[in-house]
């Protein structure tokens, strides 16, 4: 069966598609420094697939050392690109080091790509790239130009650099534009990192409700939108990773050489954050505590998707429910919890 790199193999969404990709009988390179992605992840991934990968610690944005995964495997047929910084937050406050990563990450997969006569790239995209739009659901041919974080335009850069690269070298390439992607997997041995202090909707809720947080924070209450909260469209990570394995088989599929389209990843429902929270409270029958805070720098009031793109071209669509993504990201928790060393007991004396 093919060989296909995944850089970022490690992290979030990466972790979750190698074991797409390895379900459907696909050898499978990782590449992750584990800057952020998990060292845990492969020994995991083997426990869930029975397969094993091999992971190399580099640098993706060191291209020396990132050559060496093609001269050591010259079998690679395809690359699905996802090593990046990710948080909109974060991307406003550190600007430089969110363009210094995730452009040049991408132009030495890209220089790769030319050198090693890569065919297929699927390029790791965001819904952020549309920004404030006012027409929904969002097309792939909505204005794309008007990004409100750092972040944003790093994709949308990104993207224009790919079809820059394609005017003078053949490959295939698609930009998936993925919504917002929550949940676990199944097994609860892999989902979102549990940071002590989560950037993602999702994993702050799974934090407050075990306790970890105190209570979680609503960003803005006063958007034009039926409840006051932002609105965006939450998709099962798993749903996100399928969507890769089909994305990449309908490259292989096609006969020209050089080749590049865009396609939105979502469910092409719009929920709220407040309605995030009554979900997963009917979900886990777990009551949350939050509040509601100021606008957060970089939110845009409402992005959801239209997905008829998705379904005609690579014949994907979600399968799982909002219920389903709360559960598994709440069995997540639990299950990450329960693997952490015990806590000081000293300290819990003196907390109590």
């Amino acid at each position: 069966m093919k060989k296909i790199l995944v850089t970022g193999g490690c992290g979030y969404i990466g972790s979750h598609t190698i074991v797409s990709l390895l379900e459907k009988g696909y050898d499978v390179i990782s590449v992750d420094d584990f800057e952020r992605g998990k060292p845990y992840v492969p020994d995991r991934i083997t426990q869930i697939t029975g397969k094993k990968i091999f992971n190399y610690r580099t640098n993706v944005c060191q291209l020396r050392s990132f050559r060496t995964v093609f001269t050591d495997h010259k079998d690679i047929e395809g690359i699905i690109h996802f090593a990046a910084h990710k948080m909109v937050g974060e991307s406003v406050q550190r600007p430089l080091k969110y363009y210094a990563n995730n452009i040049s990450s991408l132009m030495n997969v890209l220089y790769c790509i030319r050198e090693f006569n890569i065919p297929e790239l699927i390029f790791s995209s965001s819904s952020s790239v549309y920004g404030n739009i006012g027409r929904l659901p969002l097309t792939e041919d909505s204005p794309a130009h008007t990004q409100t974080s750092p972040y944003g335009r790093t994709k949308y850069f990104g993207e224009q650099i790919i079809q820059d690269m394609l005017a003078v070298h053949n490959f295939k390439a698609l930009s998936l534009r993925y919504f917002n992607p929550a949940g676990a997997h199944e097994s609860a041995l892999l989902g979102e990192p549990l940071e002590e202090k989560p950037e993602g909707l999702v994993p702050a809720i799974t934090h407050v409700a075990a306790g970890k947080l105190e209570k979680f924070t609503v960003f803005g209450s006063d958007y034009p939108t039926r409840d006051g909260s932002c609105v965006r469209d939450y998709i099962h990570v798993m749903d996100i990773a399928e969507a890769h394995v089909s994305a990449l088989e309908y490259l292989m599929e096609q006969k020209e050489a050089s080749l590049y389209d865009v396609i939105n990843l979502g469910t092409g429902n719009g929920i709220t954050v407040l309605e995030m929270i009554q979900a997963f409270e009917k979900a886990t029958g777990k009551k949350l505590p939050y509040t509601i805070g100021e606008r957060r720098a970089g939110d845009v009031v409402a992005v959801y998707s239209d997905n008829s793109k998705a379904k005609k071209l690579l014949g994907w669509q979600p399968v799982r429910s909002l219920e389903e993504m709360m559960r598994s990201a709440w069995r997540w928790q639990e299950a990450e919890m329960e693997r952490q060393p015990p806590a000081n007991t000293t300290a819990e004396a003196k907390g109590q």
